[in-house]
């Protein structure tokens, strides 16, 4: 593999899946980590992918399946570059090329806290930095982004939140209001000591910690709109998280958060589609048929046109899995399922050199194994070009 990285200039032989949709034998060709050719490989040193589907790399707009290797154990907590270099190597392992890790900045503390916030965003910056002008560090493959996932009753981190997205540190930002439920759960001692072990407080704690975020309930209005000001200048795609209503939806749509985040409701969901919006929903929900807490399908949310994009959400393997389970239970072609995970998000996310397979478009491809229905599988994930996964040994041209 070490010889593949540094000669690799193209593939041969396989079956790939166009912009226009069509599922066609072609050769590409790569310079520069950018795709130079499709249709013709020029005669370069090419991996033969026959037999195998190529696709485009996928966008994972919102993961954050990573918090299990920060904390796999309550009360246990691993190393931050140990961490995110396994999940890295999670990620291309399952084809995701470029990944937003969903960060919680919440007035909850510990995992999901501001300093726990702040550590991941700083690592993803330095790894960032010594990338330089590649695609990936000597630690990651993927093209790791960071998707702040700000709790709207966090007042007091808004100050340093507007720092970082004037530095230039974040790329996503999500607008999250998880306090009315959990406050509403404030009776149920066995809730309560989940949330205050995540928080790594006591029951009590937590609970006054609630308490203390509700009283600020009247400053959060005015930070929202700040930080969405912010947002807007820098340029920096923002989404609203789990719209429950048509009147959420146009509230942030107001302050230019384009984009909806699993919406709860069929209703709002319907609004984002009128209002040319793109929605999320995740990838899981398809898979296991169905939202693990009886909200909307996701499946009957693509057929219908609403859903746009689908994320990993927390599970990285469904990314892979959602849309040949679509093709193959005939909600849509695998070409249009496809987009849901390429170029869809892509765009939603201001990213225009990546999702497609074309001319111009960074060379981040997937060599998939279809030959058996519902069981798609990786065997080989490029970034840029270069092998960063391979399951099995690749006849080199």
């Amino acid at each position: 593999m070490a010889d593949m990285h540094n000669h690799i200039q193209g593939l041969v032989g396989g079956r790939v899946l166009l912009p226009d949709g069509e599922c066609a034998k072609a050769d590409i060709a790569f310079r520069d980590g950018q795709i130079s050719a499709v249709g013709d490989a020029g005669g370069r040193r090419c991996i033969d992918a026959a037999g195998l589907l190529v696709l485009p790399g996928m966008v994972d707009i919102h993961g954050d399946a990573f918090e299990r290797q920060l904390a796999p154990r309550p009360e246990v907590q691993f190393p931050l570059d140990m961490a995110m270099a396994d999940s890295d190597r999670q990620l291309v392992a399952n084809g995701i090329t470029t990944a937003f890790h969903g960060i919680t900045c919440s007035w909850e503390g510990g995992l999901r806290g501001i300093d726990s916030a702040r550590a991941l965003v700083m690592h993803l910056a330095e790894a960032r930095r010594m990338n330089g002008s590649g695609p990936f560090s000597a630690d990651l493959s993927a093209d790791n982004r960071v998707h702040l996932r700000f709790e709207n009753h966090n007042v007091e981190a808004a100050a340093e939140v507007l720092q970082w997205i004037e530095q230039g540190l974040i790329d996503f930002l999500a607008f999250n209001d998880h306090l009315p439920a959990i406050a509403r759960r404030m009776g149920d001692d066995g809730r309560v000591a989940k949330y205050a072990e995540r928080a790594g407080v006591s029951a009590a704690r937590f609970r006054e910690i609630v308490g203390t975020s509700q009283a600020r309930r009247d400053e959060v209005p005015e930070v929202v709109r700040r930080l969405a000001d912010q947002a807007m200048r820098a340029g920096v795609p923002m989404a609203s998280h789990d719209d429950t209503s048509p009147e959420d939806r146009r509230h942030y749509q107001s302050m230019g958060c384009e984009i909806a985040e699993f919406p709860m409701t069929r209703e709002a969901a319907q609004l984002a589609r009128e209002l040319g919006n793109p929605v999320i929903m995740g990838a899981p929900n398809v898979v296991r048929g169905g939202s693990h807490i009886g909200l909307v399908r996701a499946a009957d949310m693509v057929q219908e046109g609403t859903c746009s994009v689908l994320a990993s959400d927390y599970f990285y393997p469904a990314m892979l899995a959602a849309p040949f389970r679509l093709a193959q239970d005939g909600i849509v072609p695998l070409a249009e399922a496809w987009a849901l995970v390429s170029r869809n998000p892509a765009r939603a996310a201001g990213l225009g050199d990546r999702g497609d397979i074309a001319v111009g478009q960074r060379a981040d491809l997937l060599l998939v194994d279809d030959s058996r229905p519902g069981a798609p599988r990786v065997v080989a994930t490029l970034v840029a070009g270069e092998p960063r996964h391979v399951t099995r040994h690749l006849v080199v041209h």
